[in-house]
């Protein structure tokens, strides 16, 4: 559901007509993760809604252009190269042609910018506003917890900073991940809210017949990183 993200007549009217939504991120299908398919199916969800969303992505191999996946769901693959882990390279002007040209066909009127490893999620925010789109709200949503002692963290904390600083609003997966984002960009905890990860039982049915009565079997689905948790999991 689109949320109110300011005050007064103005944001109650925004709130209220349907959105064209731009979802912005360097992992996508083909490639396989959690924000992934968290981006394809809050897409989908927004769909049935009855507002417009399309995904910018950076290409996957010979995966170029413009491709349509369930509900009419458009994907761009645009065609920037990636440096590491399947993020691109940014330099913050590269990519500012390209995304223009997919806010402005699609009259783009919120910008979702999906996960702080990212390149392409921060150069959407920052591109959105140079272009000076005042009726576009800037959402951004994150996933993982950082650190704030090694160089890696403290980089990505100070971009995390700038980027972040006139974005409308900004989701997190848990009320950790929300103290972690507030104090890694130094932010207004008003406009952060917390939407919980969440799996579809009606997709994971288990058997009883398999059931142990002598046990209690744990299932958790992530990825082994330890920034996921994984120390957690170690239980005597």
């Amino acid at each position: 559901e689109i949320r109110c993200c300011g005050a007064g007549d103005e944001a109650a009217r925004a709130c209220s007509r349907k959105h064209s939504i731009c979802m912005v991120s360097d992992f996508f299908y083909p490639n396989m993760g959690g924000v992934e398919s968290h981006i394809y199916q809050l897409s989908q969800c927004l769909i049935e809604k009855g507002h417009k969303v399309v995904i910018v992505t950076h290409a996957y191999g010979r995966r170029k252009g413009i491709r349509y996946l369930t509900n009419g769901l458009k994907v761009y693959y645009l065609p920037l190269q990636v440096m590491y882990n399947q993020s691109t390279v940014t330099t913050c002007f590269h990519s500012l042609p390209l995304m223009r040209c997919v806010f402005v066909r699609e009259r783009i009127t919120v910008v979702h910018a999906h996960s702080s490893f990212s390149a392409m999620a921060h150069d959407a925010l920052f591109h959105a506003k140079t272009m000076g789109l005042n009726t576009v709200r800037l959402v951004s949503l994150y996933h993982s917890l950082f650190g704030f002692a090694d160089v890696s963290s403290v980089l990505t904390n100070k971009l995390l900073t700038v980027s972040l600083c006139d974005t409308n609003h900004i989701v997190c997966v848990s009320y950790t991940s929300k103290e972690n984002t507030v104090l890694r960009a130094a932010l207004n905890p008003e406009i952060v809210s917390v939407i919980p990860n969440a799996v579809d039982a009606t997709d994971f049915t288990p058997d009883p017949a398999r059931r142990q009565d002598d046990r209690i079997t744990i299932v958790v689905i992530s990825r082994l990183v330890y920034r996921k948790g994984t120390k957690h999991l170690f239980i005597r």
